[in-house]
This record gives C-alpha cells, sequence and structure tokens, in this order.
C-alpha cells in the first residue's frame, strides 16, 4: 500500500515565498521524494476589487489593514471541499497564540497534514477565524512582518519528524528541548583549534563517560540559560522516583 504524503496547505498572499527555506536539505528532499506535499493558497485570487486587495480599514479605527473574512472564506471552502482536507488541523500564524513546541511538532506530525492560514498586516477579521475554527499558533514572543516566515519555521519542525525525512533516529532522540533539555555542545577535529583544545573525555572512546559528560553539559547549559525548562527537567525525574 503506497503511504500518502504528509499535506500542508498554505493559506497566502505572497505564494512565492514558497517553498523557499522548505526546499533544501532533509526537508526539501523529503518534498521531492513526497513523503510530504505542499500546497500554496493565493489569497488574492479571491479577491473582487480592481486592484486585487484582500484587506480593508478596521472598524473603530487604528492604524494598519485588515484580511477581510469574504477573502479567508471563499480560500477556505475550496480547501475544505476535499475531505481530507477537512480533517486537518486549521492553524493561523499569530504572535498572540499558544507558543508553538516541539510537542505539538510530534503530535502535528502524527497526522495526515495541516492547513497554515498566513497572517498579514494588522490580522485577519475575527469572524473568519472563528467561523472555520482556526487555532491560533506564536513562534515566539516577538512580532514579524510576515506569516509566510512563521509558517516555514513550523513546518521545518514539524516535517523533519515525519519518518524517513532524517537519517538517523538518535539525532532526534538527543535535540534540544527533548526531555526538557538543551542539546550539550559539539566539538570535531582538529581536537585542539587555535589553542582550544576539546574536551579530553570525548576522546577516551568510553561511552559511558561520554554519556555522562553530555547529560552533565546539557544540565548545565539549561539550568544557566533556561530555568524554566530545567524546573520541568527537575520536576518531571523527580515524578520517575516517586513512581519508581
Amino acid at each position: 500500500m503506497t503511504m500518502q504524503p504528509w499535506q500542508a496547505h498554505v493559506l497566502t498572499a505572497f505564494p512565492q515565498m514558497f517553498p523557499g527555506a522548505l526546499g533544501f536539505s532533509n526537508v526539501g528532499k523529503a518534498l521531492n521524494e513526497n513523503i510530504w506535499s505542499l500546497d500554496t493558497h493565493d489569497l488574492r485570487q479571491y479577491a473582487t476589487t480592481r486592484y486585487a486587495s484582500i484587506d480593508d480599514t478596521p472598524f473603530g479605527g487604528g492604524a494598519g489593514m485588515v484580511i477581510c473574512p469574504q477573502i479567508i472564506a471563499g480560500i477556505m471552502d475550496k480547501v475544505l471541499s476535499h475531505s481530507v482536507r477537512a480533517t486537518l488541523p486549521r492553524l493561523f500564524l499569530s504572535p498572540r497564540g499558544k507558543p508553538f513546541s516541539v510537542e505539538r511538532a510530534k503530535a502535528l506530525a502524527t497526522g495526515d497534514g495541516a492547513v497554515l492560514l498566513c497572517g498579514r498586516y494588522e490580522g485577519v477579521d475575527q469572524r473568519a477565524l472563528e467561523y472555520y475554527n482556526f487555532e491560533e499558533i506564536s513562534i515566539g514572543d516577538y512580532v514579524i512582518s510576515s506569516g509566510e516566515l512563521a509558517s516555514s519555521v513550523l513546518l521545518d519542525a514539524t516535517v523533519r519528524l515525519l519518518p524517513r525525512v532524517l537519517g538517523a533516529l538518535a539525532s532526534l532522540t538527543e535535540e534540544s528541548f527533548e526531555h526538557n533539555l538543551l542539546e550539550y555542545p559539539h566539538y570535531t577535529r582538529p581536537a585542539v583549534w587555535r589553542g582550544l583544545a576539546a574536551p579530553e573525555v570525548l576522546l577516551s572512546g568510553h561511552h559511558r563517560r561520554i554519556a555522562q559528560w553530555r547529560l552533565q553539559q546539557s544540565c548545565a547549559l539549561t539550568a544557566k540559560v533556561r530555568p524554566d525548562l530545567f524546573a520541568k527537567y527537575q520536576a518531571s525525574h523527580s515524578k520517575l522516583g516517586e513512581d519508581n
């Protein structure tokens, strides 16, 4: 039986921004091998004005423009006309959304795909978001000018978790944020570079000592840079100790 690709449907005013960075490296190779598919849907195709505008001034005044609900309706009705697409999670990339995480990426990767709406200008008419049940997702506590960039980040983080995208499974389990720890530092040849030596333990060939060193480094780095994350790590290990 042929496996269906993981589907990404991106609703955007700038389809020419895709695949962009998603067309390179392992994620780009997976796209070429049909492990996942990328379909862009141009918001401007659903504009009815002379200049193909998709936005209008906000009620109540204020700076910026808002994407009109009828534009979202036109494109969503087409996307949802396919039965498989109708069941996909609907995500709106927005700085006011829930923080995106590796757990959310894993959950998306176990599904069939996602519909991503790229925000622009001041945002999207709230009625359209509610009518089509979009979940708002944020990639960080900052504002960027392009929902397309945020969508690319979300897709890269998700697609790389699909089976057969990355060659080494171990590389996934040792990455940052796995087990609530940041990844340990890495070194390669030469053993001494500009007077700086790589840690001796990594040259020892002693796998148990290397594993212990890497865990210690991850703990120390996480405690220093992300104490909030390290607290989660400590809590999870305390619970494991109680369960045992």
